[in-house]
């Protein structure tokens, strides 16, 4: 489920290893540079970025899962982990298990029926996150790092990339979780470390923190305007919210116009979460007036699958 890894290696962890003067015999590409009077050391392992000074090396900018395996349309899984990091290790004659990992991306590549833009459109509102439509997909800004959907094959064909047979003419959706700060804080450990990656009880709670930030997304339901299920006064009132929902065009359009009115002043705060959990409240699916979207079965339900079988 791993992908992109950064690390950071400081060098009372490479056994007496200079790093300005041994590690370059090991890179690809070697440049010097000097930054503020400090002479640094820049060229690649295997596609992965090497950065050395006299006193660390950092290895960014790059798929661990690409460097391993080819291409990152596989993940990494527990044990593959830590054979990519022995290998890592093995071309840097560095520990790289001993490490800080300073971003760590979980992520896994989806066969589904429609285009991927379907199921972005039924993605809504994060709690404590801001989340930003883009023309190539869709992403969530959390405190600490972001969850990111996209069309994996036109970001391959963007970067000119070669895409598998396998996935050659299908709908593929990516779903990632990038931890991009403070990794020990978002996971209440000590370190994240190159060995705890492929530690089983750390997976196990990765994997799950990327399930679980798919789950808390609002999911945005189809509108059925079911009038057989119209008992009350109370929800007749919510009938009538759904029904202005689908005429501005759904959910989140109704949302963003709400926002809009209060950033022109049009409405107080108050009464702009007052309307958001009106028509919050109106799109729940307990009171049948709305169904799950197909699309987002089929999408949570895979998501599901890909959590349940981890290793």
């Amino acid at each position: 489920m791993y992908d992109t890894v950064f690390f950071t290696l400081p060098e009372y962890e490479a056994n007496g290893v200079d790093f300005l003067s041994e590690t370059p015999c090991f890179l690809e590409n070697v440049a010097e540079h000097n930054y503020q009077g400090i002479p640094i050391i820049t060229g690649k392992v295997g596609g992965l970025r090497v950065s050395a000074s006299r006193s660390q090396i950092k290895v960014k900018d790059g798929s661990l899962c690409k460097f391993f395996l080819g291409n990152n349309f596989q993940t990494l899984g527990r044990r593959d982990t830590q054979l990519a990091i022995e290998k890592l290790s093995d071309l840097l004659h560095l520990p790289m298990k001993k490490a800080t990992v300073t971003r760590m991306d979980v992520a896994q590549n989806f066969i589904l029926k429609h285009p991927p833009e379907v199921y972005f459109r039924k993605l809504g509102a994060l709690k404590y996150a801001n989340r930003l439509q883009q023309p190539n997909g869709l992403y969530y800004i959390l405190n600490g790092g972001r969850l990111c959907f996209y069309d994996k094959n036109k970001e391959q064909k963007t970067h000119r990339k070669e895409i598998p047979e396998l996935y050659q003419g299908r709908n593929v959706l990516r779903y990632e979780r990038r931890h991009a700060q403070r990794l020990a804080s978002q996971f209440n450990v000590e370190a994240v470390t190159g060995a705890t990656l492929y530690n089983e009880g750390f997976y196990i709670m990765a994997v799950n923190q990327w399930k679980e930030g798919y789950q808390a997304i609002q999911k945005i339901n189809d509108i059925t305007l079911n009038f057989q299920v119209m008992k009350t006064k109370q929800q007749m009132y919510k009938m009538g919210v759904l029904a202005l929902t689908e005429q501005v065009g759904g959910q989140l359009e109704l949302m963003a116009q709400i926002n809009d009115a209060q950033k022109r002043g049009e409405i107080s705060k108050k009464q702009a979460y007052d309307l958001r959990t009106a028509v919050n409240q109106a799109c729940q699916l307990k009171e049948g007036f709305t169904a799950q979207n197909e699309a987002i079965e089929e999408l949570t339900k895979k998501i599901a699958e890909a959590a349940r079988f981890y290793r």
